[in-house]
């Protein structure tokens, strides 16, 4: 793996918005069952049984199953928008290979806060969508900056940066460790295919 992308990987703690073991515990269950069930299929009692706790305990740190949803939700989406941040302040190359392995190897909470958005309030569907539309403007802007220097070539900015985010997003649908790409080995290809889908040489 690519010394550069190592680094931005490492920086990013999943677990870490939940150092105590109680929250950590809720937030881990509540994650499992929304990936098995769904949300809608998944009940207080589901994650107070994944997490060891009685259903009462849960609401000492969350109101509601919706609440453990948007802090899994704004804690995905607050590291994607991270990643992108010091990727794009390296290259496309390094950007695409880091969003694509974070996918596969972050691929459970991944899928929760891509397919169950739905599930959130409006204010806290809202303040996702915050988070969701930075990361979108920093992808952008770097596609701009590699036209305007003509490195890149794209007939839609806006398309072309949704395209790539696009792939490494939907890793998190299909990956299955163990098949027939490891995360870096589909880095590898995403990045080439990238770089051609955007007009540049492969590690531009």
């Amino acid at each position: 793996m690519d010394d550069r992308v190592k680094a931005i990987l490492a920086g990013l703690d999943l677990w870490a918005e939940w150092p105590a073991a109680t929250p950590r515990a809720i937030v881990g269950a509540a994650l499992e069952s929304f990936a098995e069930r769904g949300f809608h299929g998944t009940s207080l009692k589901h994650i107070a049984q994944g997490s060891g706790l009685s259903t009462a305990a849960l609401y000492v740190h969350f109101a509601s199953k919706e609440e453990v949803l948007f802090a899994l939700s704004r804690r995905g989406h607050a590291l994607a928008l991270a990643l992108v941040r010091e990727a794009a302040a390296e290259s496309l190359d390094v950007l695409v290979r880091a969003f694509t392995i974070w996918h596969a190897e972050h691929r459970t909470i991944a899928r929760v806060v891509q397919y169950e958005q739905g599930a959130l309030t409006p204010e806290h569907r809202a303040e996702v969508g915050a988070l969701r539309r930075e990361t979108e403007r920093v992808v952008r802007d770097l596609v701009e900056r590699g036209v305007a220097a003509g490195a890149l070539t794209v007939p839609d900015v806006r398309g072309a940066a949704a395209a790539v985010l696009s792939l490494g997003i939907d890793v998190a649908r299909w990956y299955t460790p163990g098949g027939r790409w490891t995360p870096e080995a589909l880095a590898d290809l995403y990045a080439d295919l990238a770089a051609r889908m955007l007009g540049a040489a492969p590690g531009r």
